[in-house]
């Protein structure tokens, strides 16, 4: 008899400030005075969830998957192309068990958002919000994070086979 055991998978990204569009993490318009740089829409939590799944699977990373260099992801929704790598990891037999979220961030305050967050990702990766946790930190005024210039995400998700 053999064992199937389940896989984990790590993502992280940051980006600065600074990019004259809406803050949106993890799908959800955050109420900030400037958005996040990137070639996409700048969404590190989707990033760093796509990487965290795409790792669990051995299937590369997201920028294998969507680089940056193709002007057909300039501007691109962050959330749907979590739901394009989710389908691959459906497609190479896995799916998602859970996944856990840290974003550190100096500000905005995340806590009246984390539950609108948790719903958008659990929608995309087709899991129960109960799911998903999704953490807010701060830097506690430390480096280019706590002086308010950007954000980070980690992220851990947790896959099985189907």
């Amino acid at each position: 008899m053999s064992v199937t055991l389940p896989r984990v998978g790590f993502g992280y990204d940051s980006h600065t400030f600074g990019a004259d569009r809406p803050l949106r993490l993890a799908g959800v318009v955050i109420p900030h005075d400037t958005g996040l740089t990137g070639h996409s829409d700048g969404d590190a939590v989707a990033h760093a969830v796509t990487d965290a799944i795409l790792g669990a699977a051995a299937l590369g990373d997201i920028g294998q998957l969507f680089p940056d260099t193709d002007p057909q992801w300039r501007g691109a929704d962050s959330m749907a192309m979590l739901t394009t790598a989710c389908a691959r990891i459906v497609e190479a037999g896995f799916h998602v068990v859970n996944v856990d979220t840290t974003i550190v961030t100096q500000r905005p305050k995340l806590a009246p958002h984390v539950m609108a967050m948790r719903e958008r990702l659990a929608t995309a990766l087709g899991v129960s919000p109960d799911g998903i946790s999704v953490k807010g930190k701060t830097n506690e005024g430390m480096d280019a994070v706590g002086r308010g210039e950007g954000l980070q995400v980690f992220a851990v998700a947790l896959l099985a086979r189907t």
